[in-house]
């Protein structure tokens, strides 16, 4: 059981820098009283946003801030839970959140969304919603059930049970039928493309295999023509290399040779050319000179008439020989070209080669494009079976897929069924049906209102009394519908403590009975409350001070000074 014992805030809303103070659990009922606007429900508000982070009313968490002071906005919860102490501090301008158990700060290392819930699941095991269901009753959120349409019956018991989660996942499934929809559609429409292509590919194969064979046996025809063709320049070239590789080494050497033989008697011209020239020129010094220039004797016209004799002998001599050595050379240079006319017929050969070597290519081409009509269908037959085979593999893929979507269309079709408003929510109403009759026939005994109460799984009331009259919730008075309204209530906020395993010591009845509250509707009340745990604490928030006062052990003041919210105890 958690034990709520105190609330203490500063800076939260209309309140000042000084911390307000209220003790939970001093009393067993407590009138909390004060002009519109004192700062009632602030209490109720700063309670919600200490444990949960947000107000109980609808109020943007910057509005929380005392506009005047606008900052250190300060929160501070304090409960039992067994032996355990626990303190909520919680701020804005600073941010803090820190959760204390017997004085000491619990592991902060996680993300604040995380250690709200571990403050929620692990500690109090009650969240904002459950908690105004359980703990708190107030007139922003209650209306008589006994008014509502029977739909509208329907939601406020689904959400007392926490069953309006099947309502989402219901969303949630229609959605996702809409789209398996979609999908299974999808997946026929490929199917269909998928076999159209499969037929259309079988068609084009056989189209591929009617191979026309009078084209086929013109093509080989051909292809034997060229093949006689490049065996005729085949063994011509060869013939053209074997000339060449037989003759060509001899010719080459016979070329060598007299290249030889015509270097040395071009050696031999020049050496008998140029002693003749000295001779010459030391011939013209006998005849321009007396003197030797080298030992200045005077050279003797007898010494110089010998001297020339000697050297005219000498080259005519030589011009013989230089006459010997031109006519060889003439017929030496007349053999060069002899042989160098061979190799070029020799060498002009192997050019013939190679055009027979260029068209046996153009004819390996020739044969290589008619033999590959015929490949070309075979390969073209082969890519278009194994196409063939991808687009049946696709098909089975396809039709795996639509036996699971179907499969799966089954199982969300059943799930459909079962968040229906007729499915498992239904079977939970049924099962607290029993309970709810049971509590709210109790809590008309408690008010002295001796009928038979029963609600039916579409909440619609059937009220009989002890001399089996119907009636209907529309045809009581007033104070007798308010019997209904507190029972009902109270009998809601008993089943949301067993369907939450919610047990506090705190009630809060914010404003709940304002509107229609007299003299009979405060003992109708006050019979509720004296049934209650000697445990509870309840609060009970109203503008009717004049009718209240002195009803309750304890009180509450809230007033407006300087525009801050003081409360007093009395």
């Amino acid at each position: 059981m958690i034990t709520f014992e105190k609330l203490r805030y500063k800076n939260f809303l209309s309140t000042g820098n000084t911390y307000t103070e209220i003790n939970l659990n001093k009393s067993s009922a407590t009138l909390v009283v004060g002009t519109n606007g004192a700062g009632k429900s602030t209490m109720l508000d700063a309670l919600s946003f200490g444990l949960f982070g947000k107000p109980h009313r609808n109020i943007n968490k910057n509005q929380l801030i005392n506009s005047i002071n606008n900052k250190a906005c300060s929160v501070e919860v304090e409960f039992k839970i067994g032996p355990n102490d626990f303190k909520v501090c919680r701020g804005i301008k600073p941010a803090k959140f820190e959760v204390y158990q017997n004085g000491n700060l619990l592991n902060q290392e996680s993300h604040s969304r995380d250690y709200q819930k571990i403050l929620e699941n692990n500690i109090l095991k009650l969240n904002h919603k459950s908690f105004h269901q359980v703990v708190v009753l107030g007139s922003s959120n209650f209306i008589p059930f006994m008014q509502l349409p029977a739909n509208q019956r329907r939601t406020v018991i689904e959400d007392l049970l926490d069953i309006g989660v099947f309502t989402t996942m219901n969303s949630l499934v229609k959605e996702r039928a809409s789209k398996l929809k979609q999908e299974i559609n999808k997946t026929q429409s490929d199917i269909h493309i998928c076999e159209e292509a499969i037929r259309l590919q079988e068609k084009h194969i056989r189209q591929l295999e009617q191979i026309d064979l009078n084209q086929a046996v013109k093509n080989q025809k051909k292809i034997e023509e060229l093949s006689s063709e490049k065996e005729l320049l085949e063994k011509r070239n060869k013939e053209i290399q074997d000339n060449f590789f037989e003759k060509e080494p001899c010719i080459t050497a016979d070329l060598a040779t007299a290249d030889l033989k015509n270097n040395k008697l071009s050696t031999e011209l020049r050496e008998a050319e140029f002693a003749v020239k000295e001779l010459v020129k030391k011939d013209k010094f006998l005849v321009h000179n007396s003197v030797c220039p080298t030992c200045s004797q005077d050279i003797k016209k007898d010494f110089a008439d010998s001297e020339r004799a000697k050297i005219k002998q000498e080259s005519e001599a030589l011009l013989n020989d230089v006459n010997k050595l031109y006519i060889i050379k003439t017929e030496l240079v007349q053999k060069l070209k002899e042989i160098r006319d061979k190799h070029h017929t020799l060498t002009s050969t192997l050019a013939d080669a190679r055009i027979n070597k260029s068209s046996i290519a153009n004819i390996d081409s020739q044969i290589k494009k008619l033999s590959s009509v015929e490949e070309t269908q075979s390969v073209d037959t082969k890519e278009a079976t194994e196409e063939l085979n991808e687009r049946k593999n696709s098909l089975s893929s396809l039709e795996v897929r639509a036996s699971s979507q179907s499969a799966m269309k089954a199982y969300i079709d059943a799930l459909f069924e079962l968040l229906k408003d007729t499915g498992i929510k239904t079977k939970v109403i049924r099962q607290y049906l029993p309970v709810m009759n049971k509590l709210i026939n109790q809590y008309l005994q408690i008010l002295d209102f001796f009928v038979s109460f029963t609600l039916d799984e579409s909440f619609n009331e059937t009220i009989k009394s002890r001399h089996r009259d119907d009636f209907s919730y529309a045809s009581f008075s007033e104070g007798e519908k308010q019997r209904i309204d507190l029972s009902l209530l109270f009998s809601w906020r008993q089943v949301a403590r067993m369907k939450n395993s919610a047990n506090t010591n705190l009630l809060i009845l914010d404003e709940t009975f304002d509107s229609s509250l007299d003299a009979e509707g405060v003992d109708n009340l006050l019979k509720i409350l004296y049934t209650l745990k000697k445990d509870t604490n309840v609060f009970i928030i109203s503008h009717k001070q004049d009718m209240l006062d002195g009803k309750f052990p304890s009180k509450l003041t809230f007033e407006k000074k300087n525009n801050f919210s003081y409360v007093t105890e009395s």
